[in-house]
């Protein structure tokens, strides 16, 4: 008697902006032949296959002021993804961060028997603990980036895998500096500072005057300076924002090199550079990653400072720092992040050439605990809990 044919497993994958695109296309490539596979995403889930039921350039939102005005958008998409995901339920429901919107979808789809993933832990680490349990009713599955996070949801119903960091995998542990100094057409003979004020909007005006005056008084210490912009927006608001445009021309007169925006921009100006004066978040644990030592700053409204502070549960905000457990960035924030400040603290990292050292070395361990094959371990996750649907 001929065997049947098996079941095609049906995966539905959302992510909400383009890291959790690409590396959900990474993790699901494998199993596409396998699958039938739907959701939300952006040209690289589309590239391998995905019938999406919406581009996830509706969910890429950033800050509380752009998610107000595109709320109703947002509630149509999920109101329309849970219709479809009720008449045609998968097998799994996998999130791909956007844990405001992910989160609550998946919430729905356990209580109708289908297994969930999430890939990317919320920072419950660093504020907001009270999170956990919301994101344990969710989730069976969690697919954490940083070695220390299964071991917050011990105790729970969910199964936390350390699967490592993206980012790690993609970044060379061997950066030839003078190399990538030449590539970007300046000397390889004089030090190199890299400015990266962030990419938001509000960040790069609150940023901006403090971080440029600090790479005013580099370039006129003999230094190279380059910023590498996040977006072509990011460097047209340096060059036409009326608070920041004299400081810019300044700045630039003075030979600071602002090259327009393309993709890995920031990444080859981190390999390129000596220090860097990085804005907290995402971009401290590139520039670790690329071994590069660093002084970080941030600001944001008082307000939400407060609110910050009463809902933080470290004493540290800059990753590698936190993942480290170690001072080994200054952290500038808020009134103390000023430009002669942000010089000082520079200056110091560039005149002790033992703490640079020793700062080289701990990002250096950071990058080798984080380097897993993050893609390849989701895959072999995601596939295992598709054959432990399959036997049930």
């Amino acid at each position: 008697m001929a065997a049947q044919p098996q079941h095609r497993k049906t995966l539905v994958a959302v992510a909400g902006e383009a890291s959790g695109d690409l590396i959900g296309a990474a993790a699901l490539a494998p199993l596409v032949n396998n699958i039938e596979l739907r959701g939300v995403g952006g040209p690289a889930l589309a590239g391998i296959g995905m019938d999406r039921l919406a581009d996830s350039e509706r969910l890429a939102v950033r800050g509380y002021v752009e998610a107000i005005s595109r709320l109703p958008d947002i509630l149509r998409l999920r109101h329309d993804l849970l219709k479809n995901l009720r008449s045609s339920p998968p097998d799994l429901y996998l999130g791909l961060d956007a844990p405001d919107f992910n989160l609550g979808v998946a919430r729905r789809m356990r209580a109708l028997g289908v297994k969930t993933a999430h890939l990317v832990c919320p920072t419950i680490w660093a504020w907001r603990p009270e999170r956990r349990d919301g994101i344990a009713a969710a989730v069976e599955h969690l697919f954490c980036l940083f070695p220390f996070e299964p071991a917050l949801f011990k105790g729970t119903n969910t199964q936390a895998h350390f699967v490592g960091h993206p980012m790690a995998d993609q970044i060379s542990p061997s950066i030839d500096r003078a190399a990538a100094k030449r590539a970007l057409g300046l000397d390889d003979q004089r030090p190199l500072l890299a400015v990266l004020p962030g990419s938001r909007a509000g960040e790069i005006q609150r940023l901006g005057r403090p971080f440029l005056a600090s790479a005013l008084d580099f370039l006129r210490r003999g230094w190279q300076v380059v910023l590498p912009v996040a977006s072509a927006q990011g460097r047209q608001r340096l060059l036409e924002d009326p608070s920041l445009r004299a400081q810019t021309v300044a700045a630039l007169d003075a030979g600071l090199v602002l090259p327009e925006w393309s993709p890995g921009l920031s990444h080859r100006a981190m390999a390129a550079a000596d220090l860097g004066l990085i804005a907290s978040g995402t971009a401290t644990l590139e520039a670790a990653l690329h071994g590069l030592p660093m002084v970080i700053g941030y600001r944001v409204p008082p307000l939400t400072a407060m609110i910050m502070k009463r809902k933080a549960i470290v004493d540290r905000v800059g990753l590698p720092n936190l993942l480290t457990g170690q001072d080994l960035a200054d952290e500038l924030l808020q009134d103390r992040c000023e430009g002669s400040a942000l010089t000082e603290s520079l200056q110091r990292l560039w005149d002790d050439a033992p703490r640079r050292a020793r700062v080289v070395e701990a990002f250096a361990d950071l990058h080798r605990a984080l380097r897993q094959g993050c893609a390849g371990q989701v895959t072999a996750r995601l596939s295992e809990i598709l054959d432990d649907s399959r036997r049930h």
